[in-house]
């Protein structure tokens, strides 16, 4: 078993760990803590499934360095790093809302190498090695054939609290409204990269993320088949801070929308 395959197994076995972890403690969320950011905060259940995570990597990648949600960052004696969010939709989580996941991405080299997403409560796993395609719970899965924005779901997300803020996306979201066939905002950006992935959703465009975010989705959304860039169509990298991915049929349609505001 080479490196990358084997990176892909880890990482397998993490997330489906943190996912256990994530259903067991429903409703249980333990200490829950304010980051400092407006409307963010973390549970004690984030920081279980981060430390799960790394415990399972490190014990067999022990060179490699990390960026995590809640611990930050830690460089490691080689070129690969872990992009990791152990609870993505930690709001939905807290509610009670089934729509969370965990995204386990590693960066060899400066490139995304391996995507994994899992949602516990479907049982659904999203994995993608780069040059090797995307697949859900073992099936291969390929982006939506659709050409039409009007013909689109699209999909996108907010920052914790959008009053007061400048970039708030509510323009797009109106643009957007009126030029496909509906918008959605489930709260985990994770799951919606995957979505669109597995042709679900038409496109995604979001502003304010982190790369733990966007860095498993990004890579199984191009594995996908789909196309991936900033809001001007420009080159894209998981330190940007707006995404726009698509089936790549619709792509120029929603930049030349993006660019209006």
């Amino acid at each position: 078993m080479d490196r990358v395959t084997e990176a892909v197994q880890v990482a397998i076995e993490a997330a489906r760990a943190a996912g256990r972890i994530q259903q067991e403690r429903i409703g249980k969320l333990g200490e829950v803590r304010d980051t400092g950011a407006a409307g963010d905060f973390v549970t004690e259940v984030d920081l279980l499934c981060e430390k799960e995570i790394i415990r399972r990597i490190k014990n067999n990648f022990s060179t490699h360095g990390f960026l995590a949600e809640e611990t930050g960052g830690s460089e490691g004696t080689s070129s690969s790093k872990w992009i990791i969010d152990p609870l993505d939709g930690t709001l939905n989580y807290s509610h009670g809302y089934p729509c969370y996941c965990v995204s386990i991405a590693l960066e060899s080299g400066g490139e995304l190498a391996v995507g994994v997403v899992y949602n516990p409560c479907l049982d659904e796993l999203f994995v993608a090695e780069k040059g090797k395609g995307a697949t859900l719970n073992g099936k291969a899965i390929s982006v939506s054939s659709i050409g039409s924005l009007p013909q689109s779901l699209l999909v996108t997300g907010f920052t914790p609290k959008i009053l007061g803020t400048r970039d708030n996306n509510l323009d797009h979201f109106c643009d957007f409204m009126q030029a496909c066939q509906a918008v959605r905002r489930p709260g985990s950006a994770a799951l919606d990269l995957c979505y669109t992935a597995v042709g679900r959703f038409e496109g995604f465009w979001e502003i304010g993320l982190h790369p733990w975010d966007m860095a498993a989705g990004t890579l199984i959304v191009l594995e996908a088949g789909g196309t991936v860039s900033q809001f001007d169509g420009s080159p894209f990298t998981v330190y940007d801070k707006e995404i726009l991915a698509t089936n790549s049929k619709v792509h120029p349609s929603m930049i030349d929308i993006l660019q209006k505001n």
